[in-house]
């Protein structure tokens, strides 16, 4: 209790402070009245499949399915990549990666760039950032405070989150980034929430072996998945109890794919396809679904017009806010992203259409097993192991292959799981051109370039060890054609 107060205080202290300079001047562009309060949650390594509400019958999420329930569902919401600081600066911007300037893991987004919390603060939300902050020192003047103390924060990372709204400055409109790090590794040994049995708990992916060890690993992960759904209860009754929760707006997301081999760091729906939920009960009619195509790069200008504010010209997303009266509106017909460095040398690109998707991968001599996390994980040696045994699917096969192929196109329809490469298939040749086509056409426009020497691997791809390349980086993608200063949007 006594360590509860401490924060209240720290939080009290810290947002009067940093608020009290930026009143003055920027509260009388924006009314609490009438501009909706957002609150952004964004889940770490979480992929789309595991939340309730999105067809998984066995994790334990009923605050995030009630949120579901009560706004509005997107079933095809894509990032930009599938790795954590490159998908998160790419929604902070509203900027595909290689037009970030920090494409690649743990790259610091440069200052001459818009970040759309810093738009918000400047209309005259109270502005602030709540756990993992790993988008580069500039990034801080888009918020009045920084909360990034991992202790104070709790090992999920939610402890402040209701602190926070009680502390706020009242009387004005407020943007909270809520960065979980939840469900990242290393694993919880407890977690607040709903608790998973291995084996009766737990639904084993089609890209991993079904072994003792596969399941107690998935089980942590489904845990702490279940801790960032119990706290997004506790968030949503202090609004209630505030008699703010009608013109607050909740986003509830993640970053990229579950941490395990097949789908983080993958370009397939297993690492880049996202769950996405929005409530708002003053904008929204509750108990609604999207099928409409969306990327992430969408967020940034939607939450910028719903404030009134209209998105910096770096900007290459488009506002979805009209989906939100009419979710059965078409709205994209392509969406992008890019797989770079992440602990291993990487170069791959792809285009998704509802029908179909596209890769590209320049360097095919690699396997894609997933960030270090992901491939020495347990799941990933009961992987090695049963591959040694000549045991394994072709899909559980594909995160160890080597070579790999240097297209691929998959038929989502036909094949949702996207286990078969279709490009030589005949049958596809107009779709495989026509996506050929966009995707060289994106790459041009937006200045994505393929550097000639790629950042290189940081660790052995096998036994996890370091190399002695560790700490060195390469070219960034985009750098040969300044990309971070082109604002071309690409197809759409």
């Amino acid at each position: 209790m006594i360590f509860v107060k401490k924060i209240v205080k720290y939080i009290i202290v810290t947002t009067v402070a940093l608020a009290t300079n930026c009143v003055a001047t920027s509260f009388v562009e924006a009314s609490a009245q009438s501009a909706p309060n957002m609150i952004f949650i964004i889940g770490d390594d979480i992929s789309w499949d595991d939340i309730g509400t999105y067809g998984n019958n066995k994790i334990k999420t009923p605050n995030l399915d009630k949120l579901a329930r009560n706004g509005l569902k997107f079933n095809n919401m894509y990032l930009t990549a599938s790795s954590c600081s490159p998908s998160r600066t790419s929604i902070l911007t509203g900027r595909y990666p290689h037009n970030t300037g920090a494409a690649e893991l743990h790259s610091p987004l440069p200052a001459h760039l818009k970040f759309f919390p810093e738009q918000l603060r400047q209309k005259g939300y109270f502005s602030a950032l709540v756990g993992k902050w790993h988008e580069g020192p500039a990034t801080k003047r888009a918020y009045d405070t920084l909360l990034v103390d991992k202790k104070a924060n709790g090992e999920g990372g939610e402890l402040q989150w209701v602190n926070l709204l009680k502390a706020r400055p009242k009387g004005k409109p407020f943007f909270f980034w809520l960065a979980a790090y939840d469900a990242h590794r290393p694993w919880s040994t407890k977690t607040e929430g709903p608790q998973h049995n291995p084996a009766t708990d737990i639904i084993v992916p089609p890209t991993l072996v079904d072994t003792k060890e596969t399941r107690q690993d998935l089980t942590f992960y489904y845990n702490e998945i279940s801790r960032l759904d119990h706290y997004v209860g506790e968030l949503e009754k202090e609004l209630e109890r505030q008699g703010i929760a009608e013109n607050t707006l909740i986003i509830f997301t993640a970053d990229n794919g579950r941490p395990f081999p097949g789908s983080k760091t993958r370009l397939y729906d297993a690492g880049v396809k996202t769950p996405f939920l929005v409530k708002w009960p003053a904008g929204i009619k509750a108990g609604q679904a999207t099928e409409s195509l969306v990327s992430s790069i969408d967020i940034a200008p939607t939450l910028l017009e719903l404030a009134g504010v209209e998105p910096a010209e770096t900007v290459q997303g488009k506002s979805f806010a009209k989906l939100f009266k009419t979710p059965d509106q078409e709205f994209r017909k392509y969406v992008f992203a890019e797989h770079n460095w992440h602990d291993y040398a990487a170069y791959e690109r792809s285009v998704r259409t509802k029908d179909f998707l596209y890769v590209i991968n320049k360097r095919t001599a690699f396997d894609n097993g997933g960030p270090i996390d992901a491939n020495q994980s347990a799941s990933a040696k009961a992987l090695k192991a049963t591959k040694a045994n000549g045991k394994l699917t072709l899909l559980q096969s594909d995160a160890l292959l080597t070579p790999r192929p240097a297209e691929e196109f998959f038929d989502n329809f036909k094949d949702p799981l996207q286990s078969r490469n279709e490009i030589a298939n005949k049958t596809y040749a107009a779709p495989i051109a026509e996506l050929q086509k966009v995707l060289k056409q994106w790459q041009d426009e937006t200045g994505d370039t393929e550097p000639a020497n790629l950042t290189p691997d940081w660790y052995d791809r096998e036994t996890g060890e370091p190399t002695a390349n560790k700490d060195k980086r390469g070219e960034m993608p985009g750098s040969a054609k300044k990309a971070d200063h082109i604002n071309a949007k690409g197809p759409f």
